[in-house]
């Protein structure tokens, strides 16, 4: 694979001082910086033109490739015609287009789309939209959250809040008051080495009822969950689980919102998650795929009624006061139209399903290798939990990961003791073994 033209200019070690990179160990990365010039389909490239196989999809969102013509084109075409347009008292034509594009693609009577930059920004709409809810409707006792242990839900104070991964909350000291967690529903004891939903843990949803008896049901808002915990390396929801939790939620009255930020747009299969359970929650958040990573966009997908409960009041007045500048901003609507004909023409939301079976097959083969205490599979995700044994924890990944940009040539992600892939959805079956090779031997140099 050949490294497209680009320039690169010639930098000093100095110049990566200014950075401050987010998640990211600073001062390791710049002693050995993974620096990326450029990208096409299932490839990175870096500085020097040495080719990177994409085992991350960038970062869980280029789920149609790189540098795709199409998404390219019409970004081009919308800078040249309309740069920006005021989200606020203002609109263009092309972001009632896609939200009407979105709408279709969800299940149910979700048919109203609010328009953000990030699944941060979407996280933390959604959490208002259903506090102000139930404001609106009279029931203003409803302020309370439920989030779940080992949930990721961005990095709003709202969605560290609710999110349930410790090292993103503590720094930054108690956060949101009012929120409660589920537990998380990983058990390697009853659930190592499963390809798909896990048999065991549907139960676990039934941790409502105590949440519910002890702060009583008038007093909760909403419940948010991702259908496949992502960034703690891909723990797919126990057969029945979410249904209960759906069931529960009807009970008492409370909202349940799917965070999507990861799942939506096919990653596991289908447009959103939801489908793939048939279960309709009363909001899902979304981001990433949704431009395929072009350009940054998110958004929360609401129910009818919740939207319906909004519209009252004199209709001069905003009946939500909350939204971005950059909300539906033009570029993203123009990528994310165009990103949603290229899922359509290609077929990548069925194509993703039909490579499940010989996805999950091949990564099981690294079973056995050294360090490797478990395999967890669905969709095109796949985690890989490692023993910690070199040290301070999480290091026997991060050399993993090191070892496979520079030797091996693909892009993973380590994060705590687990290692993350999640390729773009275009990937051949070819590539899908060429993936787990690449790590396969990056473990074993390791170990």
């Amino acid at each position: 694979m050949l490294a497209p033209n680009y320039q690169v200019s010639q930098r000093s070690s100095q110049d990566l001082q200014a950075y401050w990179l987010p998640f990211t160990s600073n001062r390791a990365f710049k002693r050995a910086p993974r620096l990326i010039a450029a990208a096409k389909d299932m490839y990175y490239f870096t500085s020097d033109g040495r080719a990177v196989l994409d085992g991350m999809a960038g970062l869980w969102c280029t789920n149609a490739g790189h540098n795709r013509a199409p998404i390219v084109a019409a970004i081009q075409r919308q800078a040249a015609d309309l740069d920006y347009a005021p989200a606020f008292q203002f609109a263009h034509p092309k972001a009632f287009e896609l939200a009407s594009r979105i709408a279709a693609l969800a299940p149910g009577d979700l048919g109203h789309v609010f328009f953000c930059n990030s699944g941060s920004e979407a996280v933390d709409t959604a959490l208002k939209i259903a506090i102000a809810y139930h404001n609106v409707r009279g029931d203003g006792t409803r302020t309370r959250l439920a989030g779940r242990e080992r949930g990721y839900h961005g990095v709003g104070f709202g969605g560290i809040s609710v999110g349930g991964i410790v090292n993103n909350r503590k720094p930054f000291g108690p956060l949101l008051t009012g929120v409660d967690h589920l537990p998380h529903t990983y058990d390697r004891e009853h659930q190592a080495f499963t390809k798909g939903e896990p048999e065991w843990g549907a139960h676990l949803a039934d941790e409502l009822e105590r949440i519910v008896a002890l702060h009583d049901a008038s007093t909760i808002a909403a419940v948010i969950v991702e259908p496949m915990g992502g960034s703690t390396g891909v723990l797919p929801a126990p057969k029945g689980y979410l249904q209960r939790l759906r069931a529960i939620c009807d009970k008492y009255g409370i909202l349940l919102i799917f965070d999507e930020v990861i799942t939506g747009f096919g990653r596991l299969g289908y447009a959103f998650a939801a489908e793939r359970y048939g279960v309709v929650p009363d909001m899902i958040t979304f981001a990433k795929g949704i431009t395929s990573g072009t350009v940054p966009m998110g958004g929360v997908i609401a129910r009818t009624s919740i939207y319906d409960a909004f519209m009252r009041g004199p209709d001069h007045v905003a009946e939500l006061p909350h939204g971005y500048t950059y909300s539906a901003h033009p570029l993203a609507c123009a990528a994310g139209l165009a990103t949603l004909d290229l899922y359509q023409a290609e077929g990548l939301f069925e194509r993703a399903r039909s490579l499940e079976s010989f996805w999950a097959a091949t990564a099981m083969e690294l079973k056995g290798c050294p360090g490797v205490v478990d395999i967890r599979v669905v969709g095109l995700a796949a985690g890989i939990d490692l023993a910690s044994g070199l040290g301070a924890s999480g290091k026997r990944a991060a050399d993993i990961m090191q070892k496979a940009f520079y030797e091996e040539g693909v892009m993973i992600r380590g994060t705590g003791n687990t290692l993350i892939v999640a390729p773009p959805l275009i990937v051949s079956e070819e590539q899908v073994g060429e993936i787990f090779d690449k790590i396969g031997r990056a473990i074993r140099a390791v170990n």
